[in-house]
């Protein structure tokens, strides 16, 4: 006796399946999001110190950072405060440079 098989039709439900995985994992990736940290005036004040010492010194600096409710984190030398265009110039690899905006900073340590 031969079996009767749809073929493709029997996974035709399915084919919703990548957008709905892709859905959930957008949900929880939103849920894990974190409101930025507010900062007073004297956090901000002994983030810019803290820099300026390691700046002065040549000590690396470890940043925490907040960008559209995730934080991470960059770590290396201190090469250039920029004021104009509010951003800082960190040397992550001797060569490499990444810019980082004051405004993301949320947490400074000095290592």
């Amino acid at each position: 006796m031969a079996i009767r098989d749809r073929g493709k039709k029997k996974w035709a439900p399915a084919s919703f399946m990548p957008e709905g995985f892709a859905m959930t994992r957008e949900m929880f990736k939103d849920k894990a999001r974190q409101e930025k940290p507010i900062l007073d005036e004297y956090q901000t004040e002994e983030f810019d110190l803290r820099i300026a010492y390691a700046m002065e010194y040549k000590h690396a600096v470890k940043l925490t950072l907040w960008s559209d409710g995730f934080t991470s984190e960059v770590s290396g030398g201190v090469h250039y405060v920029d004021p104009i265009t509010k951003q800082l110039r960190i040397e992550t690899k001797p060569g490499e440079f990444e810019r980082v905006a004051f405004e993301d900073v949320i947490g400074v340590k000095v290592k």
